[in-house]
């Protein structure tokens, strides 16, 4: 699998760049020249990313835990049912008592961590930096915790969806969707509240917005911060081409974060969420004031491996 993703990811940065070396001599020949370079190299790092062990399209299962004892396994009794070969009908129980949650093992079942078998552990929940994570067979499961929810995700590392993976398509890179943006800082950060894909709200920090120009008026994206401390800004954004070209819930980028009055801001790394191209994630959506009347015809769009059924 690790050996043709990396075919892949080279074979997209080989047919990326085939058109520059083609470019006519010029400034802007060569401006585009460089951006297809740097959108492949962009482009290969995505692929690999999202094809490696801990990449978006292993997502197998989310389960919410209830206060007290989750069976969890095959059997269909149990509160947290996957079936999975790897599984046995019942491998032990999540246990969640103050916020806090314990794994419990059932004797021969096979879970491990770091390759040693479990009896009982504590799980520390993704939000922790370093989540605990469990082994059965190709399966991985830890805790994940959103908007003071705790769950348990699941990974397979034979996911159909990782396996079966059909590439990206992307609009043609064009230098046009690269804007160097004015970049207005709210003082203080505003807090914006966001929607997940599963209804729960979050706030986050938003330390300013991005302007700039296109198609003869101007535009504006709120930025976020996902953690403090970042170097990057994070923008959730959906366009006119939402729901037709690209994904139905919009798409995101990242900027690096301003040390002055403008930024660039570059289109061609708008990218799908994990919600299009897996049903187990959960992805924020744009706030209202993202929702852009302009289509931004640049960056990814719909994985034709995907579904919008659960929008």
């Amino acid at each position: 699998m690790t050996v043709r993703v990396r075919d892949f990811a080279w074979l997209a940065l080989a047919v990326s760049l085939w058109p520059a070396a083609g470019m006519a001599a010029g400034p802007d020949g060569a401006a585009l020249a460089s951006e297809q370079a740097a959108i492949a190299r962009w482009r290969a790092e995505r692929v690999e990313s999202l094809t490696s062990d801990n990449g978006w399209l292993t997502l197998a299962g989310l389960f919410w835990l209830k206060e007290g004892d989750n069976t969890f396994g095959r059997a269909p009794g149990n509160s947290l049912v996957l079936d999975n070969a790897a599984l046995a009908d019942t491998v032990g129980s999540f246990v969640l008592s103050a916020h806090q949650v314990r794994f419990a093992a059932r004797p021969g079942s096979g879970v491990t961590h770091d390759g040693q078998p479990v009896s009982t552990i504590d799980l520390a929940p993704d939000t922790s930096g370093h989540p605990t994570v469990l082994s059965a067979g190709a399966l991985r499961f830890y805790v994940i915790e959103r908007a003071g929810n705790l769950g348990v995700r699941v990974r397979d590392l034979d996911n159909p969806h990782r396996t079966g993976f059909r590439g990206l398509e992307y609009f043609p890179v064009s230098t046009d969707w690269v804007v160097n943006a004015r970049f207005e800082r709210y003082q203080p950060a505003h807090h914006v509240k966001i929607m997940n894909i599963l209804g729960m709200e979050l706030e986050m920090e938003s330390p300013g917005a991005v302007v700039f120009s296109k198609d003869g008026r101007q535009w504006r994206l709120d930025t976020v911060l996902e953690e403090p401390g970042d170097t990057e800004l994070f923008i959730m954004f959906a366009d006119a081409t939402s729901g037709h070209e690209t994904y139905g819930a919009g798409r995101f980028l990242y900027i690096p974060t301003p040390t002055g009055a403008t930024v660039p801001v570059d289109f061609n790394k708008a990218y799908n969420p994990p919600c299009a191209l897996n049903e187990f994630a959960t992805c924020p959506l744009p706030p209202w004031q993202n929702r852009l009347k302009l289509a931004v015809t640049a960056g990814e769009k719909k994985y034709a491996g995907g579904s919008e059924h659960h929008l």
